[in-house]
């Protein structure tokens, strides 16, 4: 476990960032054109490289644990403390990768957190829409004969 492997496993899980932001982006685009159709294909094609990145965080932690603790650290040291106590190149190329998974995590949030904000406008306009309905809606019973159920009422438990 030395700190190439480390170094090799951060490529790994900066890739993955940037395939969960293009992801998170390509829900943005579906929710904010106002369809419906693939937001839920989205959201689960963002599900599965966030269940990836799992794998792989524990992946550097099993890494970055053996590479500080052969360079003396403890485990858990962060990357800017192995990049410090790091080698020639090697203090470069972790500072890069830390700054990359820096820069990118950030976007990723700020996406996300778009993201959230338009599902749930979405929500309150769905719900809003549906509380405004004042026509009769038609069910089937269960003898297969259209009713009209009975409306809904809203109570306010605030007494």
């Amino acid at each position: 476990m030395g700190v190439a492997e480390v170094s090799n496993v951060l490529w790994r899980e900066r890739e993955q960032l940037e395939l969960l932001l293009f992801k998170l982006e390509e829900e943005r685009l579906i929710l904010t054109s106002g369809g419906t159709r693939w937001v839920a294909h989205a959201s689960h094609e963002v599900q599965l490289v966030v269940d990836q990145l799992r794998e792989t965080e524990l992946l550097r932690s099993v890494e970055v644990d053996g590479y500080a603790a052969s360079i003396g650290m403890p485990p858990s040291s962060s990357l800017k403390d192995l990049a410090t106590a790091s080698d020639g190149p090697w203090a470069s190329i972790l500072t890069s990768h830390r700054d990359a998974l820096l820069e990118l995590t950030t976007e990723i949030a700020r996406v996300a957190a778009h993201n959230r904000e338009v599902l749930a406008l979405a929500a309150r306009n769905t719900r809003e829409t549906l509380l405004s309905l004042t026509g009769s809606l038609e069910t089937y019973a269960p003898t297969g004969r259209t009713t009209s159920p009975a409306p809904a009422h809203l109570f306010d438990r605030a007494l």
